[in-house]
């Protein structure tokens, strides 16, 4: 009989020791000391053996002499989470997503389990509900009726043993976070008992090839809760976002081994579940129906298409020591960057000013090609000058104040012309060599040059 034995090991450099201390002697760091237990079992162990689906497997092999094998993939019945995924779900990954509490993780994965089932074994494991409050949400969302299998447990070992004997296709695991292993004897939650739980789950994905989804929940500053570590072991990360009010929601998938990473889909959240939307464009165009100063349209890329997002910024005489600097889908850091290239490069001062910029919509704008249209934006609401409403505007913005072209700059005017966009303005390495008929672009390469588009095209 194997004996365990405990040990206490650092989160932040792995150092271990024999007891417990509220900081790290090697690091300095408070709260990082969690308990492991530690088997003294053979090194072949099948607890421990076989995390890549290869156990039993040691022999030396050559890259061109490996088998490549094809993944087959599930259709989820939901084009956009197919997107976010890669083309749909792979046999034998694990997925797992992230997102704040009501954000709809529960509500988009019963919908999918439910459209699985009608084809295939699945199995819902749940920790936090009871097998009727599931039952409820299906009848709340008219899902059809199918032989969806539920299992409430907490305890690891009982769910593998109850999946060995099942062999389902594919498993939901809600939440990982109350999921416990019974080697160790720490609550569930805790750093060790996710990490632990988290590895005996995917050993079991891989060497079943089951589908597994992990329903993870996030720390208050959006991570998702746990070890560092968890997010390391999945196949893929998906983290579902939304505005605290708005009933749309976006996925965004943050690794992905077998698909785009940063790919994006958008839902909307009804009474009957969540729905798709099929012109994600029309949810961040949310205009005015009377033009005003201070709003400009850029094109985004997220993942594999291009989406029209309007960028709002308004400028205000500050009352304060310190003028402030608010973003809401955009990097605060980069506002003041460009603010500071603004003054330097085009004249144009707003110390002692109040800017506050929001991307539409919730969206999160990361890639450097809104630099442009948060300085139109800025411009036009510190100039009160209105730009035209079939403009768009893309570009980088250096610190030498040059307008750097950035990728996939055909696409993105192509999307704007589908929308009816007239006008455009965007770095000279992205023009295009032809234009489609009454599509007027505007190459700049100098922030003097935008300035002045921006000023003859302001009324």
């Amino acid at each position: 009989m194997s004996k365990n034995k405990k040990k206490f090991v650092c989160q932040s450099c792995g150092s271990i020791t024999q007891k417990w201390s509220g900081q790290c002697l090697d690091c300095q760091e408070w709260n990082c000391i969690e308990e492991v237990m530690v088997e003294k079992t053979l090194p072949s162990s099948s607890r421990l053996s076989g995390y890549a689906g290869t156990a039993g497997s040691n022999a030396i092999q050559t890259l061109n002499n490996i088998k490549k094998e094809e993944h087959q993939r599930y259709d989820t019945g939901l084009t956009e989470l197919n997107r976010v995924l890669g083309d749909g779900l792979v046999t034998g990954s694990v997925v797992l997503i992230g997102g704040d509490p009501g954000i709809g993780k529960s509500t988009i994965l019963l919908q999918t389990m439910v459209h699985f089932s009608q084809t295939l074994d699945v199995l819902y494991v749940t920790g936090e509900e009871s097998p009727s409050q599931i039952a409820l949400r299906a009848e709340r969302l008219s899902l059809e009726q199918s032989d969806l299998k539920i299992l409430s447990e907490t305890s690891v070992e009982k769910i593998i043993a109850t999946a060995e004997a099942l062999s389902p296709k594919i498993m939901v695991i809600d939440s990982i976070q109350t999921i416990f292993t019974e080697f160790l004897s720490s609550a569930p939650g805790n750093v060790a008992q996710v990490r632990e739980s988290a590895a005996l789950l995917t050993r079991f994905a891989k060497r079943t090839n089951t589908a597994i989804f992990l329903v993870g929940h996030v720390t208050k500053e959006g991570a998702i809760a746990g070890p560092r570590v968890l997010e390391h072991m999945v196949d893929s990360v998906l983290y579902f976002e939304g505005e605290v009010g708005s009933r749309f929601r976006v996925m965004r998938a943050y690794k992905n081994r077998f698909g785009p990473v940063n790919e994006l889909g958008i839902f909307a959240m009804t009474d009957k579940g969540l729905r798709e939307v099929n012109n994600p464009s029309a949810i961040f165009l949310s205009r005015n129906e009377e033009p005003s100063a201070g709003s400009v349209i850029m094109v985004t890329k997220e993942g594999t298409r291009p989406l029209l997002v309007e960028i709002q910024a308004l400028v205000d005489q500050s009352f304060g020591n310190y003028p402030r600097r608010v973003t809401l889908g955009i990097e605060q850091a980069r506002l003041t960057m460009l603010l500071a290239v603004l003054h330097r490069h085009a004249g144009i001062a707003m110390n002692d000013q109040d800017v506050y910029v929001n991307a539409v919509g919730g969206v999160k704008v990361t890639e450097t090609a809104s630099d442009l249209a948060v300085i139109a934006a800025a411009y036009s609401s510190f100039r009160n000058k209105i730009l035209p409403s079939n403009l768009i505007i893309f570009g980088e913005v250096g610190l030498s104040g040059e307008i750097r072209p950035i990728p996939n700059g055909e696409d993105r005017l192509k999307e704007a012309f589908k929308h009816g966009f007239k006008q455009a303005i965007i770095p000279k390495g992205n023009a295009p060599r032809q234009t489609q008929n009454g599509f007027k672009v505007v190459s700049v390469s100098k922030l003097a040059e935008v300035i002045d588009a921006l000023s003859e095209m302001s009324r």
